[in-house]
C-alpha cells in the first residue's frame, strides 16, 4: 500500500466523523493521530460542545467498540476494570469485564472521582492491561482513551496531579462552534443524528496495520535532537518549575510520526514537531507562582518555546 493509499484511508475517516462533528477539523485530526502513536487523549472544555460525540464518531468511523465510563465520586476501581464474582452453582468465580474492555473509551469527567479510581484507568492506559485478583488480562488493540474534564467546576473533584498528565500523549480542548457551524449542527440534528447512521470507513485491522506503518515512519536523527533540545528547554526556561520528562520526548515523537502518515508522508519535518509540540508538552510543565500571577499560561510558554528552539536547516526528503 502506498502512503498516498494511506492518507485516502485516513481522510475516509476524517470525512466520516466530520459528517457528526462540524468545524472542528483540527480536533478529529489531532485525536486520530493520538490513535495512530497508539497514545490517549485528554479532553479539557465546557459541557456540550461535542466531546462525547466525537468519541462516538470516532468508534463508529473505525468499527470499533465503544464504552462510556461516567466518573463519579462513588466510582470503585473494580466498577471500572470488573469484578469476579463467586458462581455457587459451579463452585468457581466467573469474571465479569468491566467497561475499560474495548476499543474506544470515553472516560467522562475523570477529576470527579477519586484519585485510586483514576489511578485503576491511568494503569490501563500506561500498560494495555488490568490486574484483576492477581491476574493479568491484556486489553484488545486498538486501545484509545479520550478522557474529558470540565475546566469551571472544581467543588468536589479531583484534579489530576502532574505524573497522571502525563500519560495522555495530547490535551485539546474543542471550543465553541461559529454561528454558521452552530447552525449547521441544528440542521443536521432536527431529524435524525447522523451519529446513527454513520458507516465505518475502514476496518479494525486496517486501522491496526496503519498503527505499524505509524511506527515506521522515518524520523531523522537531527528532528530527534530538536526534540529534545525544545524539551530541555522547557526544564530551563525562566516561567517553567518543572519542565517535560523523556516520556514527553517519546510522545512528541510518535505523535510527529504519525502525523505526518496522516499528512500522506513517509517521514517527519520539523513543522510537523512544531505544530504538535503545543499540545505535547503544554499539560507536562507546571509554571513558577510569579509566571501564574503574571498571567502567563504553559501553552503560551510552549508557543515562546517553539519559536526560540532553532529549526534544524537539512534536507529531509
Amino acid at each position: 500500500m502506498t502512503y498516498t493509499q494511506k492518507h485516502s484511508k485516513l481522510e475516509k475517516v476524517l470525512g466520516s466523523i466530520e459528517k457528526v462533528i462540524i468545524g472542528k477539523r483540527e480536533i478529529a485530526e489531532l485525536s486520530l493521530v493520538a490513535l495512530l502513536a497508539d497514545g490517549h487523549v485528554l479532553l479539557e472544555d465546557v459541557p456540550g460542545v461535542g466531546k462525547t460525540m466525537m468519541v462516538r464518531a470516532l468508534a463508529r468511523s473505525i468499527s470499533a467498540s465503544f464504552k462510556r465510563i461516567q466518573f463519579t465520586p462513588d466510582l470503585l476501581p473494580s466498577d471500572v476494570t470488573g469484578v469476579s464474582i463467586f458462581n455457587p452453582k459451579e463452585q468457581e468465580f466467573i469474571f465479569r469485564a468491566g467497561p475499560i474492555m474495548g476499543n474506544i473509551i470515553l472516560a467522562d469527567e475523570i477529576n470527579r472521582t477519586s484519585p485510586k479510581t483514576q489511578s485503576a484507568l491511568l494503569e490501563a492506559m500506561e500498560e494495555a492491561s488490568v490486574t484483576i485478583d492477581g491476574e493479568t488480562r491484556k486489553l484488545e488493540k486498538p486501545f484509545f482513551v479520550m478522557a474529558t474534564q470540565n475546566p469551571i467546576e472544581y467543588e468536589g473533584t479531583y484534579p489530576l496531579p502532574e505524573a497522571q498528565l502525563d500519560r495522555f500523549l495530547l490535551k485539546l480542548k474543542m471550543g465553541y462552534p461559529s454561528a454558521e457551524d452552530e447552525v449547521e449542527v441544528l440542521n443536521r440534528v432536527q431529524f435524525i443524528p447522523p451519529i446513527d447512521d454513520l458507516e465505518p470507513a475502514i476496518t479494525l485491522e486496517e486501522l491496526r496495520d496503519l498503527q505499524n506503518e505509524a511506527k515506521a515512519v522515518h524520523i531523522d536523527e537531527t528532528i530527534k535532537r530538536y526534540i529534545v533540545e525544545m524539551a530541555a528547554k522547557t526544564r530551563s526556561h525562566h516561567s517553567v518549575y518543572l519542565g517535560a520528562s523523556p516520556r514527553g520526548s517519546i510522545a512528541l515523537m510518535k505523535a510527529s510520526q504519525a502525523y505526518a502518515l496522516l499528512q500522506g508522508r513517509d517521514y517527519v519535518l520539523p513543522d510537523d514537531v512544531q505544530y504538535l509540540a503545543p499540545n505535547v508538552f503544554a499539560h507536562r510543565i507546571i509554571l513558577k507562582p510569579e509566571a501564574r500571577y503574571e498571567g502567563k499560561s504553559s501553552e503560551g510558554i510552549m508557543k515562546e518555546i517553539v519559536r526560540i528552539v532553532p529549526v534544524p536547516v537539512k534536507r529531509f526528503v
